[in-house]
């Protein structure tokens, strides 16, 4: 079960069960038009994955789909080619949380972080994200995490750095959050098992103590998302139908409460299948081909 300090269940959290389906495509197109804070950006098409060179001409491609739809874009890593995103989606007029991708390969997180730099250096960096669940996943110590986050807080003194994460890892290890210029909160009831029906009471739950553990400091919710297809994780199930209320929830949610949110994830990835099963395919607004999901 989850490791939030309440329950879920005998909660009530789905405000549009009574909207039939094309009403609830009319709401997303109304988001999308009115354009969502972020989402999470990876250019790769079917059958490529990390390991993949990207060319600017695929980034420029996979963006052009979606970028009057967003303001923000978060990348994920500052090598192949990942770190050209930054300068592409700056010459599209949106702002950028880039991401510097750290595991045990301790000599490519050195390339990650100074490829960074150098992105962050030329203009194109607002937020810059120095690490994705390295904690969650334990590839490294806190220690030198740490390391590597103030590292890049001394190179980038006028930029804000933070570091990614499920939200609880923030109350786990105050001593990272106490660096970061900003909590960088991952928030998913669906990998906790949560019932679609309750799961904006349960997100609204998971913000709530990231806020708690940032002690004044600003929370965005980095991550955030349904999948349409896939097996259930306990009480969580994938389909059309969750997965539109879950996106109109949040960004109502999102706007009547000035939340700062990036939606997981910007298209369907199959490389994903390897790590997080069949559902891992099936987290994107627009599917492998680039066309809306919940919109037609």
């Amino acid at each position: 079960m989850s490791r939030t300090s309440k329950q879920y269940m005998g909660l009530a959290g789905d405000a549009f069960s009574g909207l039939s389906l094309e009403e609830l495509k009319s709401r997303v197109r109304k988001i999308l038009e009115n354009k969502i804070h972020g989402i999470s950006f990876s250019p790769y098409v079917e059958g490529q994955g990390p390991g993949t060179v990207l060319e600017e001409q695929q980034i420029r491609d996979r963006l052009a789909i979606i970028s009057s739809s967003v303001n923000w874009i978060r990348s994920f890593s500052c090598t192949e080619g990942n770190e050209l995103i930054p300068k592409i989606a700056t010459e599209n007029g949106l702002k950028t949380m880039v991401g510097v991708w750290l595991d045990d390969d301790l000599e490519n997180n050195e390339k990650e972080l100074r490829n960074a730099i150098e992105v962050a250096d030329a203009g194109y960096v607002n937020i810059l994200a120095v690490g994705n669940e390295v904690l969650l996943r334990g590839d490294l110590t806190k220690d030198r995490l740490i390391d590597y986050i103030l590292r890049a807080k001394q190179a980038l003194p006028n930029i804000e750095v933070g570091y990614v994460d499920a939200y609880f890892e923030f109350e786990d290890h105050p001593e990272v959050t106490a660096i970061c210029d900003v909590i960088l909160a991952n928030c998913y009831p669906f990998w906790e098992g949560c019932p679609a029906e309750h799961s904006l009471l349960y997100m609204k739950e998971m913000h709530r103590r990231a806020m708690r553990a940032a002690n004044g400091k600003k929370v965005i919710i980095s991550e955030t998302g349904w999948p349409n297809l896939g097996t259930p994780d306990r009480g969580a199930v994938p389909s059309y139908e969750n997965a539109i209320k879950y996106f109109v929830n949040t960004y109502q949610w999102a706007d009547e409460d000035g939340i700062e949110l990036f939606y997981f994830s910007s298209y369907d990835e199959a490389w994903k299948l390897a790590d997080e099963g069949d559902v891992g395919a099936y987290w994107g607004l627009w599917d492998k081909d680039g066309n809306p999901k919940y919109t037609r």
